[in-house]
């Protein structure tokens, strides 16, 4: 139970619930993810010192079955992402694997459907992973001892489509969980008095935001840049050699703009209206996003799914247009120093960031969904720009460039400071909340191994029938 991970007087309540997450929603990653230069693998060794076939089969769960090279994998992949497997036995790993195919069993019985789409976007993402590791994907087929590319994407696309199953049999059992507020004041209470955690030091940030205007002038210049670059794939030029030599895009630029997607996948409105408004091989007028500005090319429609490439360039923004914005967040600043206005309201009538304005500038922490931020847990750049502030100080005009190097200013204040304390029911009840559905979450996960280990065909053969495992494998 969660309550005894609560046994030492100080913890960090994040890390209970990561480890309570990754419990939930983690499959050990298969030794297909990370590929080490060289690695060299001990012959398999029994639980009890004895000798294993090597890729015998060593158990069956369901329609799977786990071979004895597979536990060697999971060992493989633990040491070449650089953790330690002195405390991980075979039987653990075994365990593991087990809980893993019982998941992926019964999302099969329960009509979980992983859709080939949904298999290849995964594939897309491993592989380019992958490569960028070794530089060359046949490297990588080399690696799995395969004789061709589509053979190893055959044999890869099943392990996916197995990872993708358990994770939505996992995802359904605790979504179904819920809890009221007398479940979590039961369990505070039932946390003893000198055993109750204590939480680091938080605070509240806000910022006001001020972007450059981007003059007609400069933004003309990209749609015509973006328009000759049309041209010219249109006159047979390659879209995808024009995408590498110029798009703004890090997150496709080097794949030639390659996206897949659907009308699910997160991009935002703009680029999806004009992705699934074009025909197959029609290439998009320059079309404007938060982004700047764009071109589509659709390469493939396939029912719901759109294969596309595009190009993303930026308007330059001028040195002018910067020092108008320094002075327009500098008049903000003084007018709240005057107490002419609030910084709230200031935030709300002036700042240029939709995703904060409406609450007065107030920042959510991106991690936990709420407004406040441990210190040891903070971003090193904000954490930086608010450490030195007092209590409502308002910071000096700061100029950000975020990661697509979009350059605005910005003034922060701390709204409010939580010194490191212990664990207070109504000052900390969302994560107090948190730990309270965790714990009732491993309990529902529980229940249910127990109710499908005894309604599924389950075997272990060999010296693994030794192991003394969490859940009931053996059905003693």
């Amino acid at each position: 139970m969660l309550l005894k991970k609560l046994q030492l007087k100080t913890i960090d309540y994040k890390l209970v619930l990561t480890t309570c997450f990754l419990l939930f929603f983690g499959t050990i990653v298969s030794a297909q993810e990370i590929i080490p230069d060289a690695v060299a693998l001990k012959p398999a060794e029994a639980p009890t010192g004895g000798k294993l076939k090597i890729d015998g089969i060593i158990a069956t769960v369901g329609d799977y079955i786990v071979l004895d090279s597979d536990i060697d994998k999971g060992f493989l992949e633990i040491t070449a992402s650089g953790g330690s497997t002195k405390d991980i036995t075979r039987c653990q790993m075994l365990g593991k694997l087990l809980e893993d195919k019982l998941y992926a069993h019964q999302a099969i019985q329960d009509s979980i459907i992983v859709s080939d789409a949904e298999v290849r976007s995964m594939m897309e993402d491993r592989l380019n992973y992958m490569v960028k590791q070794v530089g060359d994907i046949n490297k990588v087929v080399e690696y799995y001892k395969k004789s061709s590319v589509e053979e190893f994407k055959t044999y890869f696309a099943d392990i996916l489509k197995e990872q993708k199953l358990a994770s939505d049999m996992t995802k359904k059992i605790v979504d179904a969980v819920e809890i009221t507020p007398e479940e979590v004041r039961n369990f505070f209470k039932k946390i003893p008095k000198d055993e109750l955690p204590t939480f680091g030091a938080e605070m509240e940030v806000a910022q006001i935001v001020v972007e450059p205007k981007v003059s007609k002038e400069d933004k003309q210049k990209v749609i015509d840049r973006l328009n000759a670059i049309r041209q010219d794939v249109l006159d047979g030029s390659s879209f995808a050699t024009k995408a590498v030599l110029y798009s703004q895009d890090p997150g496709s630029s080097s794949a030639g703009g390659y996206y897949k997607m659907t009308r699910k996948t997160p991009f935002v409105k703009e680029f999806k209206d004009v992705a699934f408004s074009l025909q197959e091989g029609e290439i998009s007028a320059p079309f404007e996003t938060n982004f700047g500005f764009h071109i589509i090319m659709v390469d493939k429609i396939k029912g719901q799914e759109v294969e596309l490439r595009h190009i993303l360039i930026s308007p330059t923004v001028s040195e002018a247009a910067l020092k108008e914005a320094k002075e327009r967040i500098t008049n903000i600043r003084n007018k709240i120093i005057n107490k002419e206005i609030s910084f709230a309201d200031a935030a709300r009538t002036e700042s240029d960031e939709k995703e904060t304005r409406a609450n007065g500038g107030t920042l959510v922490n991106p991690n936990t969904q709420d407004t406040r931020f441990e210190l040891t847990k903070m971003d090193p750049t904000l954490y930086s720009q608010v450490s030195n502030l007092k209590d409502n100080e308002i910071s000096q005009p700061l100029l950000n460039t975020d990661e697509k190097g979009k350059k605005t200013y910005k003034l922060i204040t701390v709204t409010n400071r939580i010194n490191e304390h212990t664990a207070d029911y109504a000052q900390d009840y969302t994560k107090i909340k948190e730990l309270a559905l965790k714990e009732k979450q491993i309990e529902a996960i529980a229940k249910w191994f127990d109710a499908k280990i005894k309604d599924t065909y389950i075997k272990i053969i060999g010296e693994y029938r030794d192991c003394t495992f969490a859940n009931n494998w053996l059905k003693k």
